[in-house]
């Protein structure tokens, strides 16, 4: 053994037993938590503040325990200069600590001082003596002989190198849902990670730029850094369907954080069961932000300032008397301030009893809070407010809108054609009430923005949304009603956009967000797709109509294989495609066109290959639609006749797009099995 080798062992296994010192703390710390929680149960306070004390620290203990298991630090820094001069960090996914006030075993990766790890170069060391990765089995569970390797970058000295052990994390095979990305976050990802909490941020991400992760890490940041404004506002993860959201389920656990909620727009604004389908004209209608305009008209028209007469309101053996003409001015007066329809009913009420109050004032002195009360109660009151200001449900704005041709025509003059106005109308017999519609997923959305004018519903402090290229104008209207006073980080790619309305400019998506100004930042260096496959994608990138900067590739590995199979011969190459990446590491993705999984599925059983669908995440071999493929990684994945799946959106639909999305789902070999001509 060399005197080289001799070092590298001795400074492993210092590192080793470091880190079984900070196992047996962090065991004291989950312990530490309980008890916390036990002795805050025990402190006499007020009722409020006992429970807002126990909630933390019950929510506190419970995250400590849920920790999955692993490594608990995956870098160092020793500083040659600045506060920390002296000092060896171990940077981790969460601070260990002996006691709060001593110095960290291990610094959380969202500290400050932790950003030299990502930022640091030999120009700009940042006072970064020596830089350390560490190396560590995969899968380990985070016991201390799983270190099997380390590397320094000494910057002090101008040595700046990208490792084999980034590289190595990078190129890991992605069996099972994703993972977290805290050890090997770049400088530009970095700065996104931790832009500030008021700032709202789009990225536009080329594949395998880790655009997702990103957003998932400046969350994790966000909770780290602003825990009280982020608890009060709470923090919204939005994704684009389920079998995505549990793809995604396990970063924010593994970074500490739990109890996030993680959704679709779907479950946010599902207020029935969905029954009717839309053909494409009306749905698209239906997503339309001229849509928005039509809603709003249908409600205010219910508002009419002289639909009562004289209001005459009891007072004892007195009776006071509240003209016309005074109320009508009262409702125009509200109606031209345009505050959301409840708060504009109630503001009419307070109006109408602040007018009786003054009068009753100048007769007889103050009036007491019970009086007020009891004027507010008041039945003639309550009367006049239903005639002018109505109360009133979305679903009894909506039915009648998409059921009677003429109420539709009355809010749509001028704003949709005659032909669009019949598009959007129901079909068949209109129900008799509400109660008894039938209701489509963009019902759905026009429900919530007429939800959205009766009040503003509750917000989130901060909302990240993924795959927000395919967002229509009424779905960003959605979501910014939901983030009307936090920020957004708002994720996607343009050539992605697989939606009839997907947008084709950030700036009309920022804009319907409530967000024009928002930064945009594009994202093109790959860390997960190889350099032959963004070769390929940037083929198909060029046909379409979309104004993004291609993909480059920081991976010269990668293996692109196209195999032509004889008319009606694919599924047997399909066979042979996947017996062959089974001979090799990592999970292998069989994506087709929705209507030819089935077939490639019974193919498959058939030659013993067992395969499951895209929801089975540890799975080795899954058989996906391409319509539900965006978002999902596979080692090796087996794209099937392209051709039909770029026709299977239908003429005029975003088909090359759709493939654009299945050709980049492989993180180290892709196969493009074909009897058609291919469509790149």
């Amino acid at each position: 053994m060399t005197s080289t080798d001799t070092a590298l062992q001795r400074a492993l296994d210092h590192e080793r037993a470091h880190h079984d010192h900070c196992r047996t703390v962090l065991a004291a710390m989950v312990e530490g938590a309980q008890e916390h929680v036990v002795t805050g149960e025990d402190v006499s306070a007020s009722g409020a503040d006992a429970e807002v004390l126990g909630y933390r620290l019950r929510s506190r203990a419970k995250e400590m325990r849920e920790l999955p298991p692993g490594p608990l630090f995956f870098g160092r820094l020793d500083f040659a200069e600045g506060e920390e001069t002296g000092r060896a960090l171990h940077i981790g996914r969460l601070r260990i600590t002996e006691h709060p006030a001593a110095p960290p075993l291990v610094v959380d990766w969202r500290a400050p001082v932790s950003r030299a790890f990502y930022q640091a170069t030999a120009s700009d060391p940042r006072g970064v003596d020596v830089r350390r990765r560490f190396g560590w089995a995969p899968g380990s569970r985070g016991e201390s002989a799983d270190l099997t390797g380390m590397e320094d970058e000494h910057l002090g000295r101008g040595e700046s190198r990208a490792g084999a052990i980034v590289a190595r994390e990078i190129e890991r095979p992605c069996v099972g849902p994703m993972r977290d990305i805290a050890a090997t976050i770049q400088p530009e990802q970095d700065d996104l990670v931790r832009a500030g909490l008021g700032t709202t941020v789009c990225v536009q991400g080329a594949p395998g730029t880790g655009k997702t992760a990103v957003g998932l890490h400046r969350a994790a940041y966000l909770l780290y850094t602003h825990p009280q404004r982020i608890e009060r506002g709470g923090l919204l993860i939005l994704g684009p369907n389920p079998t995505f959201l549990s793809y995604i389920a396990e970063v924010l656990p593994a970074l500490g954080e739990s109890g996030v909620r993680q959704s679709t727009l779907d479950r946010e604004i599902a207020r029935h069961p969905v029954t009717r389908t839309d053909d494409v004209r009306a749905a698209a209608l239906k997503h339309d932000a001229r849509t928005a305009e039509v809603l709003r008209r249908a409600l205010y028209a219910r508002v009419d300032p002289g639909a009562a007469g004289d209001l005459t309101v009891p007072d004892g053996s007195y009776r006071w008397r509240v003209p016309a003409e005074a109320l009508a001015r009262v409702v125009a007066d509200v109606r031209r301030e345009q505050p959301p329809y409840t708060v504009g009913r109630e503001r009419v009420r307070a109006r109408i009893v602040r007018y009786v109050q003054e009068r009753a004032e100048r007769r007889a002195g103050p009036r007491t809070n019970a009086w007020l009360r009891r004027v507010e109660r008041a039945r003639p009151v309550g009367a006049v407010l239903d005639a002018v200001w109505p109360r009133v449900r979305p679903e009894e704005v909506l039915a009648p809108l998409l059921g009677d041709p003429a109420e539709l025509a009355r809010a749509a003059d001028g704003v949709l054609d005659d032909e669009e106005q019949r598009a959007l109308l129901w079909t068949g017999r209109a129900p008799r009430s509400w109660k008894s519609a039938r209701w489509s997923a963009a019902d759905l959305l026009l429900l919530d923005e007429v939800a959205g004018l009766l009040e503003h519903p509750e917000g989130y402090g901060h909302v990240v949304v993924d795959e927000a290229q395919d967002l229509s104008p009424m779905e960003c209207r959605a979501i910014a009603r939901r983030s009307a006073f936090g920020s957004l980080t708002v994720l996607g790619d343009l050539a992605q956009g697989t939606t009839p309305w997907a947008a084709r400019s950030w700036r009309t998506v920022l804009a319907h967000l409530g967000r024009p100004d928002a930064a945009v930042v594009p994202l093109t260096t790959g860390f997960r797709v190889p350099k032959k496959v963004v070769g390929l994608a940037n083929r198909l990138l060029e046909r379409l109509d979309v104004d993004v900067p291609p993909a480059r590739s920081l991976r010269g590995d990668g293996e692109l294989t196209l195999r032509e199979a004889a008319p009606g011969a694919v599924p047997e190459a399909v066979v042979d495609a996947v017996r062959h990446a089974l001979t090799r590491e990592g999970s292998v993705g069989v994506v087709a066109a929705d209507p030819d999984v089935p077939g490639l599925r019974a193919a498959l059983d058939a030659a013993g290959i067992a395969a499951a669908g895209p929801e089975a995440l540890s799975a080795r071999v899954a058989v996906v639609p391409a319509s539900v493929v965006k978002g999902l990684e596979y080692d090796h994945v087996v794209a099937v006749e392209p051709a039909a799946i770029a026709a299977a959106e239908g003429p005029g639909g975003r088909g090359l797009h759709r493939l654009y999305v299945v050709l980049t789902r492989a993180v180290s070999r892709l196969d493009v099995v074909h009897a058609r001509p291919l469509p790149f």
